[in-house]
Formats: C-alpha cells, structure tokens, sequence
C-alpha cells in the first residue's frame, strides 16, 4: 500500500521534497532490484526434486506391491492422495530450502535495528530487501495452505518470538523483530510492520505484543510498537513508530489515542454455568402437625 503524506514545516527555506513521506510495507518494495529473485530458482529447483524422489519411489513400490489386473487401479486410487502429497512436500521444501538461504544471508549480514538509507547499495537496505523477498515467498505458500498451525511454525521457524496461543487471522506481518506473548490475536487484515520505508530512509525497530493483547482488523502497527498487557487496537486503527499502548487500555484512531480503560483487563477467571441440562424438580415432604391444630393453618 502507498500513501503519500505531505508535511510542512516552520523553516520557510526547508526543501518539501524532503518531507514527501512515500509510505510502503515491506510487500510493495519499489526498489527491489530483479536480481534478487534469482534466489528463488535453486529453492525451487530443490523442492521440486524432493517431488522427483518422490514420485519415482511412488509408482516403483506400486509396481511392486500390484498384480497384473491390478496396475492401473492403484495409481487412480491413490492419485488425490499423491497430489496432495506432493503438494506439501513442495511447501516443506521451499521452507526448508529459504531457511538454509536465509541463514547463510545471515551470517554474511546480521540484521539489525535502525535507521538506513534505503537505496541501492546501502549494504542493511539490499540485505534486508533480500530477506523480505526470501520470505514473502515462503509466507504465500503457507497462507494458502490448508494445513492447521503451519503458518505458525514458518513464523517461529524464520524468527518471530511466537506460541501456539496467538493467532494471525488472515493478517500481513513481516518475520523479524516481533515479539508475541501469550494469547494475541491479530485480527484479519491488519498489518504489523516491524520495518519501513519512509522516504529515503529504511526504519526497523521490534515490535511487542505483550500477553493478552488484541490488535482490530485492518489496523496497522508501525515499527517499535510496544503494546501492552491486555490493550486492545480497534479496528481500523494505526499507531505510530515507537508508540507505547498502556497495559488494559482501549486504543482507538489514526493515530491512536486513549479511548476507555478496558473492563476486561486483568479478569482472570470467568466462570459459566450451562443451564441448558437444567431440570425443575419439585419434592413433596409430609408435614407433621398435630390433629388439633391442623385447623389453624391455611392450605
């Protein structure tokens, strides 16, 4: 997404330019250069020969295990089951294979926080485009993969500090510097950007979801967002770079600002009662009185 904002300033000999702030993600990088993504010719390679093994050994055992009647009823009967397995072993194999690049780009360049030029031959721009084409792959296949939690484990596999409790609901957020604690939810079409391109400048700094937050969809996080415990970011919402969310507060507006404390904030334990099994039950108990005095009791 691009939004171009256009600031002023107190100084009238101040160039405007300057502050043309040119706003992108770091899924709609401009400057990328196309060598980048020769990268993903050997990823692809790779996988695809993990496919090859794999269909090779498929029709081999079933030549061997089939009878003469039977040798064309078994490729048609396991053939879903095949696609489907190759399928993933392709996804599997793409992980694994971005992950090894990954960690060699690593050691040449360790990625670190600040402020960069973003321009060709700044050394933090170029690796850091690499790393974000390097897994923007890997996060398209596994978004669009139906299995559960995998797009879970390819955050927690290329770096993102997350457990199985939090969840990102259909959301865009990049994989380095971004700290999750337990039990976030991130709602569908919100945008967590632990870095971006402001201008001529590359700013990354951590972002921190501390336990229980809750961020609204189609909000945005801006880099060095700490949030924290048990807030809540409406929807439609947007913080800026380095803001701080006090713990158990609604945020709400672009840029955010305190809305109401949250009520729900600190509850630990909430109790339910299912009374849909209930049943009325009514006991008739004899009352002993005595004869001479049953008279003075009105039934």
């Amino acid at each position: 997404m691009t939004e171009k904002i256009i600031e002023t300033s107190d100084k009238g000999n101040t160039d405007k330019k300057e502050y043309a702030l040119d706003f992108q993600t770091s899924s709609a990088i401009s400057r990328v250069s196309s060598k980048i993504l020769i990268i993903y010719i050997p990823i692809f390679w790779f996988s695809g020969l993990l496919v090859g093994i794999y269909l090779y050994e498929y029709f081999r055992l079933l030549y061997l295990i089939t009878d003469d009647w039977t040798v064309y009823l078994f490729p048609i009967l396991f053939l879903p089951i095949a696609i489907f397995s190759m399928l993933f072993i392709f996804i599997l194999g793409c992980i694994f294979f971005s992950k090894l690049f990954l960690v060699l780009i690593n050691l040449i360049h360790k990625p670190k926080e600040g402020i960069f030029l973003a321009q060709k031959g700044d050394q933090d721009f170029e690796f850091w485009c690499m790393r974000t084409e390097l897994k923007k792959l890997v996060m398209w296949f596994v978004r669009n993969c139906p299995l559960p939690w995998i797009d879970t484990l390819a955050f927690r596999w290329f770096g993102v500090k997350m457990d199985f409790s939090s969840h990102l609901q259909d959301s865009w957020c990049d994989m380095e510097f971004i700290k999750f604690g337990r039990k976030v939810l991130v709602g569908q079409g919100a945008v967590v950007m632990s870095s971006m391109v402001v201008g001529k400048y590359l700013i990354i700094k951590e972002i921190i979801f501390s336990d229980y937050t809750v961020v609204g969809g189609m909000a945005c996080v801006s880099p060095g967002t700490i949030i924290g415990k048990d807030s809540l970011l409406g929807a439609l919402s947007a913080t800026v770079f380095s803001q701080f969310l006090e713990p158990e507060w609604i945020y709400f507006g672009i840029p955010c600002i305190k809305l109401k404390p949250n009520k729900l904030g600190g509850v630990k334990h909430i109790t339910k009662s299912i009374v849909d099994d209930e049943q009325a039950i009514s006991v008739e108990h004899e009352i002993n009185i005595e004869e001479d005095k049953k008279d003075k009791i009105n039934i």
